[in-house]
């Protein structure tokens, strides 16, 4: 039996979530979520500077961070923070795991529905004294190797 593989909202399914919200599906807005969609995880001057490529719409790198932070209000995208203190934004909003590479600052989903089951599991039966627990994030540290960098430059 195969699993469905999550994946971020297709614009139709965008601007539905953005009217239940009561917000305008404006260019902006459509613009940055689907800079997002190609990127997965992005700042917000990596999402203008896509925009600015790719789209006719213009928008200020203010503008931008103001959207994803408003999104990642909403839960329609996440916040990730860097090593670098770079705030980067996740267009998946399911529970899944991420690499993140602490030389390049970068991210890419780890889709293993085994692993996030087990740790939810594992910690469904803990008790933190003091604390009630939201969510969990598993975030796992790596840096590339020397097969990984070379790979990582025809990307």
């Amino acid at each position: 039996m195969q699993t469905k593989v999550p994946h971020p909202l297709d614009i139709e399914e965008f601007k539905a979530m953005l009217k239940r919200q009561k917000l305008k599906a404006t260019p902006q807005r459509l613009a940055v979520h689907e800079a997002m969609t190609s990127l997965e995880h992005a700042s917000a001057d990596m999402v203008a500077q896509h925009i600015g490529n790719n789209s006719s719409v213009a928008v200020t790198v203010a503008s931008v961070y103001n959207i994803l932070t408003s999104l990642a209000d909403l839960g329609i995208y996440t916040r990730r923070m860097s090593s670098n203190n770079k705030m980067y934004f996740d267009v998946n909003n399911f529970i899944h795991a991420h690499l993140y590479d602490t030389v390049n600052n970068s991210y890419k989903n780890i889709l293993d529905e085994e692993l996030t089951a087990l740790v939810s599991e594992k910690l469904s039966r803990k008790k933190f004294k003091g604390f009630k627990v939201d969510g969990i994030d598993i975030q796992i540290l790596c840096h590339p190797t020397r097969r990984g960098r070379k790979s990582s430059k025809t990307e």
